[in-house]
């Protein structure tokens, strides 16, 4: 653990930096939803700050690491990274400047600065999309050498692109909820702010269209922790299989959020699904079950594969 934090200060530095400073914002927001009795749209007006911080802390220390592992530094990748970090600063400060105001951020058109605000953090996101796109593109020209790894990264950063555009019917005209100053939701079938989960906050009643927007967005660390468990723990394999399990895996996943996306908008609520959700799960369990199943039949031992 030592080792890694002591790796982990050489990594990218505005990264690095702007983690730090999410972190400690996480502690304030949660000192916020402790010591703060206002609520908005149904949740403790700190919450939404406290998830923003937790998930930027999460996407700038994985970015990072991705980072650390190219072959050589990328000036390209370092400009993305600083639009990044400053295209994320905007959307925090937007976000809590409306805390403090008792204002929602998203979806806010009730005043011209309210939907000023709102509009600079689609803006934002918009540049902070390109970049990490750029980042990708980079990531897959300079060629990580571990090929696990490689597969991991690259999945993991076009999926998240991939959790970022599921959040775009968001404030598409057909989730506008008729509501004077409201110009989006992220429900489906319901008003945003009724029952929902614990924490997250995702409808219990209708559809959520944040599901597939969290679950896409944290490809970037559910692959990569699936590298480093295959490479602990699945040592019979060699190199090229464990990348071809990691395909498998980045595949059944973007399918999955794309299925919760679907799920979503036909105003389904996550723990509710009909015949066809099912149907739609069932098959995608079979279909990653029998390419696993093909890719460990193919395997090679590590020292066959040497000795080939």
């Amino acid at each position: 653990m030592t080792t890694v934090l002591r790796r982990a200060t050489h990594w990218n530095r505005p990264l690095m930096v702007f983690v730090c400073a999410m972190a400690v914002l996480a502690v304030v927001a949660a000192v916020g939803i402790l010591v703060d009795p206002r609520v908005l749209t149904g949740a403790p007006i700190w919450l939404k700050p406290f998830k923003f911080t937790v998930s930027f802390v999460l996407y700038g220390a994985t970015l990072a690491w991705m980072l650390s592992l190219l072959p050589r530094r990328s000036r390209a990748a370092e400009w993305a990274v600083t639009v990044i970090v400053a295209m994320s600063v905007i959307e925090m400060t937007v976000i809590v400047g409306q805390v403090v105001r008792g204002q929602t951020s998203h979806f806010n058109d009730t005043t011209s600065l309210n939907a000023a605000l709102f509009a600079a953090t689609g803006a934002a996101i918009m540049v902070l999309f390109l970049a990490h796109l750029v980042i990708g593109i980079v990531v897959l020209i300079r060629r990580i050498p571990d090929r696990a790894a490689a597969t991991a990264v690259g999945w993991g950063l076009g999926l998240s692109l991939l959790g970022m555009l599921a959040a775009v019917p968001m404030v598409l005209p057909m989730q506008d909820p008729g509501i004077e100053g409201v110009s989006g939701a992220h429900s489906v079938g319901v008003i945003d702010g009724g029952p929902g989960l614990p924490v997250v906050g995702w409808s219990t009643t209708g559809g959520d269209l944040r599901i597939g927007h969290f679950v896409g967005l944290h490809a970037l660390q559910a692959l990569p922790i699936l590298a480093v468990l295959l490479s602990r723990f699945a040592t019979r394999l060699d190199e090229r299989s464990r990348a071809r399990l990691l395909a498998v895996a980045g595949g059944a996943y973007g399918v999955l959020t794309l299925l919760l996306t679907w799920q979503a908008l036909r105003g389904q609520p996550l723990l509710r699904p009909d015949a066809g959700t099912l149907l739609a799960v069932a098959a995608l369990v079979v279909a990653t079950a029998t390419a696993t199943g093909l890719v460990l039949a193919r395997r090679r031992r590590p020292d066959l594969a040497l000795a080939a």
